[in-house]
């Protein structure tokens, strides 16, 4: 059982084409063409090839520069570390020291007035 078509292929309507002769077939015709034209170029614009060949860059591109961030991480010396490391030291013992002391309580009231 045959059925009628849904759509046409590009080549169905160029032979449509030849064959009806009206102004409006032919502007009809015309259109249509012109979108097969533009379906066309959409997909050669937006090749999934194109997208990839980007998509690859772009990951070039990023794997470079994660490689210059380690190879700066890496370049920090064992004596940088060390000195680092005795600076937070230091650090740690400054804030035990401060903490350690016992402070004044704060208002008008001196702590042997209030006993």
């Amino acid at each position: 059982m045959r059925r009628n078509p849904y759509v046409f292929t590009e080549l169905g309507v160029a032979m449509l084409s030849s064959v009806l002769t009206s102004t409006t077939a032919i502007q009809i015709n015309m259109g249509i063409m012109r979108a097969f034209v533009a379906v066309r170029q959409m997909i050669a614009e937006n090749s999934p090839i194109k997208r990839l060949v980007t998509l690859e860059h772009n990951f070039a591109d990023l794997k470079q520069e994660l490689e210059e961030i380690f190879a700066d991480y890496n370049d920090i010396n064992e004596d940088t570390r060390a000195q680092i490391e005795a600076i937070n030291t230091s650090l740690a013992e400054l804030q035990a020291k401060t903490t350690a002391r016992p402070r004044r309580p704060v208002g008008f009231i001196k702590p042997d007035e209030h006993q």
